[in-house]
């Protein structure tokens, strides 16, 4: 466990550009580009209470399976001031464990909430204090922050929160009545993974990550290395959050109080002076705030007159509150996970003397693409994966990094659903290879490399979100490759590596281009000579995986400040708009038109980007419109910006491009299908296919 025994410290950043960038800590995206403070701000000056669209105070947040059987039968939605006359958004004055578990069977969830407060700069971060129910600054909204897939996101909600007949919260609630910061915490996460029913089952680790940011790392207990209490103790000293799991098997209380199936929290360690001796301790909670353990060192348990008066007073917890003592073997024998989730550089680590670093890859694997399987089964296209080369060197002159450096690797796959639930999570694994005498330039390793070379370190493919090797290697150039189970598996991923000392960058992306005035101008030709021509000689149809792949290999010289980064979603629109025989995917001929289209646009933007903020307002987008030959009415112009733009009414380069396509496309479509320039006469199936499929 050699990550175990570093600290992340959080590095110096470059001031975040306005825009085109992935969410940072300090500067976050919007989810569903809605600014709080603008709507805070605008609900307070129209003296109305805030309402949730893209999260309504109906069914369809709440799901569509198993978890509409549990509700009560009349459910109502109402907000705090309507539930006790005195609420409270947060308090620093309460316990800190006041949160218990309502109908959701998400207890991977509230075992991570839990374990979060015990770092109040964290749970700060995630839930900003600086908001209340007090009179001038209430307008029914709240946020909060999350890691996302690579990137920070605000969550913007409306506090209607469900309840009974009785006015009780039916999902998480407080010990203390008018308490509410739990309640709306669950509801934004429920947003952020697809609605409530979106909560029922997971892991701990993934709540813990999308809490600060962190890297996971899980211990199987069954096989846990003979340091294990060494372990807990640098994870309590550096400030890490700990979760654990019990054995899988139908939801029920055990004899021996704890709970089958289940996720607690680490609150703490303890290691104790017997009569005959030490025994260490582990302390958890249960998120129910009720039911514990009922064995050693449990409330009741005689163990407790082992100890001295003292001890004994400052330990014993004798209460049903969900919390307990266990011996660490105990825990050992009847847990079967634990997790550690570490900060990264990008959160708030403060401790001295611990710099690493950390690089982040985002990639995807492509059918016929880059999706090869494992190499167990499928020696002949496991190297088609995408690959990573990962060059170590010696982070600092201690003896030991001459030899070995410490380095973390993480896998996180991202299933192509809003709806956390609704697509399986596929087997994924990581391999690292000593890169010898094949490594050549920039290009993949080839088949025969695979055949003849072994793995130094591999990850068991697991149908978890995340995947991590933690490990020593010798200061020199390795290969990695992120692989699935099976071949033709599809899926975006990122690859993030942790050590003193690294480069890391792609395999393969020889295939680059530079978006500049000159190739506008002279070299378009030699653009399709180098790399469009020979992509689709191998791909003759791309869909929107490997369109995404290729718009994200062009390096978009005016707007790469800005962080530039096309995805999926608004490639499967482009797509669609400009796939004309209907096929899903598009052909070297629609491709062309798109390239073109993309230089105009590239161009265009550029000069109407007035302001130099990689977006455009309201007057510009309506000049780049006319600029570009499209005349609408300011009136529908300000529709469209409101359709296509953020919450500022900005417009990005990638909605640029969806906004313009669909307008050029529409109206050559009216003209070619209008006999008079004034109507079109449509049949049906003709209709529903420009409509839905566009």
């Amino acid at each position: 466990m050699a990550f175990l025994s570093h600290l992340f410290q959080r590095k110096k950043k470059k001031k975040p550009q306005p825009f085109f960038r992935r969410g940072t800590f300090q500067k976050p995206n919007n989810l569903r580009q809605q600014n709080y403070h603008t709507l805070l701000e605008e609900c307070l000056k129209k003296s109305c209470l805030f309402e949730d669209e893209f999260f309504p105070a109906d069914v369809r947040s709440i799901g569509t399976g198993s978890l509409l059987q549990k509700l009560p039968q009349k459910i109502q939605w109402k907000r705090p001031p309507e539930l006790h006359k005195n609420p409270v958004f947060y308090s620093t004055h309460t316990k800190r464990l006041a949160i218990c578990q309502g109908l959701i069977e998400d207890c991977w969830f509230l075992a991570a909430l839990e374990a979060s407060t015990f770092q109040p700069d964290i749970l700060s971060n995630m839930v900003p204090q600086n908001q209340s129910f007090e009179k001038k600054k209430y307008a029914g909204i709240f946020h909060f922050k999350f890691w996302h897939f690579g990137e920070w996101v605000d969550v913007a909600v409306d506090d209607r929160l469900p309840v009974n007949e009785a006015g009780q919260l039916v999902f998480l609630s407080s010990v203390y009545k008018n308490l509410f910061w739990g309640a709306l915490l669950e509801k934004a996460y429920a947003k952020l993974c697809g609605s409530y029913e979106d909560l029922q089952i997971g892991q701990v680790s993934e709540a813990l990550v999308d809490f600060t940011g962190g890297v996971n790392i899980t211990i199987k207990l069954a096989d846990a290395p003979s340091d294990l209490w060494h372990i807990l103790t640098r994870a309590i000293y550096s400030r890490s959050l700990i979760g654990c799991q019990t054995h899988s098997g139908p939801r029920r209380v055990l004899p021996n109080g704890l709970v089958a199936g289940h996720a607690y929290t680490v609150t703490g360690i303890r290691k104790v002076t017997c009569k005959h001796g030490h025994e260490n301790l582990v302390r958890l909670r249960n998120p129910w705030g009720k039911v514990e353990w009922k064995g050693d060192w449990s409330d009741s348990s005689g163990k407790w007159e082992l100890l001295s008066p003292k001890e004994k007073i400052l330990l014993r917890r004798n209460y049903d509150d969900g919390e307990f003592w266990m011996s660490v073997q105990d825990f050992k024998t009847h847990f079967v996970d634990l997790m550690i989730c570490k900060l990264t550089p990008d959160l708030m680590s403060q401790e001295d003397g611990k710099k690493w670093m950390c690089s982040m890859q985002f990639g995807a694997w492509v059918k016929g693409s880059t999706a090869g399987g494992r190499k167990q089964s499928h020696k002949d296209t496991f190297w088609i994966n995408p690959q990573y080369q990962l060059k170590v060197m010696q982070g600092n002159v201690s003896k030991r990094s001459m030899y070995s450096c410490s380095v973390f690797i993480c896998l996180i796959q991202k299933r192509n659903s809003k709806h956390r639930n609704w697509m399986p999570h596929l087997h994924i694994g990581l391999s690292i290879y000593k890169v010898g005498g094949y490594h050549e330039n920039n290009k993949k390793l080839p088949r025969e490399f695979f055949a003849q070379n072994t793995p130094l370190h591999s990850s068991p493919l697991v149908n978890d979100r995340e995947v991590t090797l933690d490990c020593r290697l010798h200061p020199g150039v390795y290969v990695i490759v992120p692989s699935t189970s099976e071949p033709h598996q599809e899926s975006e991923f990122i690859l993030r590596v942790f050590s003193r000392k690294h480069s890391l960058h792609e395999l393969g992306r020889d295939s680059s281009l530079v978006l500049s005035k000159e190739i506008v101008d002279k070299c378009e030709d030699k653009v399709w000579d180098d790399f469009f021509t020979k992509y689709f000689d191998l791909h003759p149809e791309i869909n929107p995986f490997q369109l995404q792949m290729i718009l994200n290999n062009v390096s978009w010289t005016s707007l790469q400040n800005y962080g530039l980064r096309f995805n999926l979603d608004p490639c499967r629109s482009i797509l669609a708009l400009l796939d004309l025989n209907s096929t899903g995917t598009l052909s070297i001929q629609e491709f062309r038109f798109l390239w073109k289209k993309l230089l105009l646009y590239e161009q265009v933007f550029r000069e109407k980007d007035a302001h130099q903020e990689g977006a455009l307002d309201q007057e510009e987008s309506h000049a780049a419109m006319q600029e570009i030959g499209i005349s609408l009415s300011k009136e529908l112009c300000k529709l469209l910006v409101v359709r296509y733009g953020n919450s500022s009414l900005k417009i990005s380069f990638e909605s640029f491009v969806c906004f313009m396509l669909r307008v050029e496309l529409m109206r050559e479509a009216f003209h070619n299908t209008s006999r008079d320039g004034k109507g079109i006469y449509l049949q049906e199936a003709e209709w529903m296919m420009m409509t839905l499929y566009s």
